[in-house]
């Protein structure tokens, strides 16, 4: 994500109701204006968590941005355990944030748990609630050596247009390693080369139907050899 401090932020209501961050120097969305919510909805939760039948999930998520994600994950992981590790360079200003209205969505999460991961500090595990841990690490994910742990990838970077170089064979690669055998990756980008990195890279790729207005998107697996 963007650095906001070099950046004008304008805060835009989605088709569904939900907020989304415009940022007019890049003229780039964090999430689709057809619904900032449904899109994350369909993507990261039903293309992704509820496809994991573990009971105790490692997750990895690739630009947490606004937090839409963890809260939608903690809001639908019904019995299951996660511990949520979200990286990210350029956080938000709490005063942003703080201007979402993201929980209105989620009735199953207390109303201060949006509040909670923002606030809780960088680099260290923070225990939310009995069922969800946030770690989220302030760095440049390109840079990072990850343990093999993870069993679900959100890649929720800018698209490669904007991003180029966090959708390369070299990053998936890295994410592939990380990832335990039968893990799932998912992202709303569905272009073809981003398919063929991943596949190079080692994964079995899907395309799958996309979010609202969209009509495709990626889901991708680390088979077991």
């Amino acid at each position: 994500m963007p650095n906001e401090q070099n950046h004008s932020i304008e805060i835009i209501t989605s088709s569904d109701g939900s907020h989304t961050l415009y940022v007019p120097e890049l003229n780039e969305h964090y999430h689709s204006i057809n619904g900032a919510v449904q899109e994350s909805m369909h993507v990261f939760i039903q293309a992704g968590l509820m496809q994991i039948t573990k009971q105790e999930i490692n997750l990895l998520e690739i630009g947490f941005g606004t937090g839409l994600n963890a809260l939608l994950t903690n809001n639908y992981i019904n019995s299951k355990k996660v511990y949520y590790h979200t990286i990210e360079k350029f956080p938000l200003e709490i005063n942003t944030i703080e201007k979402l209205n993201y929980q209105s969505f989620c009735q199953n999460s207390k109303p201060h748990f949006f509040s909670d991961i923002h606030k809780c500090a960088w680099d260290i595990s923070c225990p939310i609630n009995p069922q969800f841990t946030i770690h989220k690490t302030k760095a440049d994910f390109r840079t990072l050596e990850l343990e093999s742990i993870y069993d679900l990838v959100y890649f929720d970077a800018f698209g490669p247009n904007k991003q180029s170089d966090l959708w390369t064979f070299d990053i998936f690669k890295n994410l592939y390693s990380a990832m335990k055998p039968d893990a799932i990756f998912v992202t709303y980008c569905a272009k073809g080369e981003v398919r063929r990195q991943l596949k190079q890279a080692g994964f079995t790729v899907e395309r799958i139907a996309g979010a609202p207005r969209k009509r495709e998107m990626i889901r991708a697996r680390k088979l077991p050899i």
